[in-house]
């Protein structure tokens, strides 16, 4: 007999506004306890030292993660110039010093060389696996650890100010395994110093925003409040903050399906899905391209496209 899962199914997207000194691994057992949901996860690790959003999938969502992932990401944060940290942020021990202060003129002037496809190393306090092990757990016992750079993508890097002569704010906009850590090291050098983050916050996920998210002390509060059935669980103002478990798919196409179509994909059979009503949607795809089917207001399933035929990938068990 199948052990039967702890928790109710509760399934949506949160949006937390993570405060400060919790990872995110903390911060989504929380979610999770307070929504008594059977699974959870969340989309983008976010430093301890790091604020915002950090989207938490519940329930069926959870089988949506990965295209979250694949989201952009909007980060506003603070460079500290004049000490390289081991962590490559203020939490790390001093590595070395630099009596250098690049002005407004040359920090500018060096943007537009991290912005677009860009080659980056990633730090070596890390969640990068070496050897099946985590990067930032090999450094925290004193190997050196020294990742090979690879390509990442910076679609956009503005100087928002410079409230010191040791300090400058940035705001970024970029895609999938942009570490910001990184960002500021290498912009650092650029400038003829050495750098850290001393301050970073995310601002937006895909289509996670600060608009919808929850602080965490927030979330706190509410889960005190009784549930208005007088039955145990989370109570109505907490299932009213969960996005749509559809949220993490807004890039990619959705079909409407009838309920005997949706049938046919939850018995793992394609469906063929040329009526009028999708047909604009199939015209534009590819062979092998993924999307979505919705069914009564409910998602159904993800999708691929081989040219005639939609082929269940993930069922949302809903």
């Amino acid at each position: 007999m199948a052990r039967k899962r702890r928790g109710r199914p509760v399934s949506g997207w949160l949006v937390l506004d993570k405060p400060e000194g919790v990872t995110a691994t903390r911060a989504t057992g929380m979610v999770r306890r307070i929504f008594d949901a059977q699974k959870a996860g969340h989309a983008g690790t976010l430093d301890p030292l790091a604020s915002g959003i950090l989207p938490i999938a519940l329930g069926e969502a959870t089988k949506t993660v990965p295209y979250a992932l694949d989201g952009l990401k909007t980060y506003s944060f603070t460079a500290a110039w004049g000490e390289a940290r081991a962590t490559d942020d203020r939490e790390g021990e001093v590595t070395a010093t630099s009596p250098a202060r690049p002005d407004e003129a040359a920090i500018r002037a060096v943007l537009p060389r991290f912005v677009g496809v860009i080659e980056q190393r990633p730090p070596a306090y890390s969640a990068i696996k070496v050897e099946g092990e985590r990067a930032y757990h090999l450094a925290r016992a004193g190997e050196a650890v020294e990742l090979p750079p690879r390509q990442v993508v910076v679609h956009s890097l503005e100087l928002l100010g410079i409230p010191g002569r040791d300090h400058a704010e940035f705001r970024a906009v970029c895609g999938k395994g942009v570490y910001i850590r990184s960002l500021v090291r290498d912009l650092a050098s650029a400038l003829g110093t050495v750098g850290h983050v001393s301050a970073l916050r995310r601002e937006g996920v895909g289509p996670f925003t600060l608009a919808h998210a929850v602080p965490l002390a927030k979330l706190e509060e509410m889960s005190h409040i009784p549930n208005s059935s007088g039955a145990s669980g989370p109570a109505d103002l907490l299932l009213a903050l969960l996005r749509p478990i559809e949220t993490a798919l807004d890039d990619i196409p959705a079909l409407a399906l009838t309920g005997r179509e949706a049938d046919r994909l939850k018995q793992g059979r394609p469906v063929p899905v040329l009526r009028s009503d999708n047909r604009k949607v199939v015209d534009a795809l590819a062979e092998g391209a993924t999307l979505y089917a919705m069914a009564e207001g409910k998602p159904v399933a993800l999708l691929t496209w081989d040219g005639a035929l939609a082929h269940p990938l993930r069922l949302f068990n809903l």
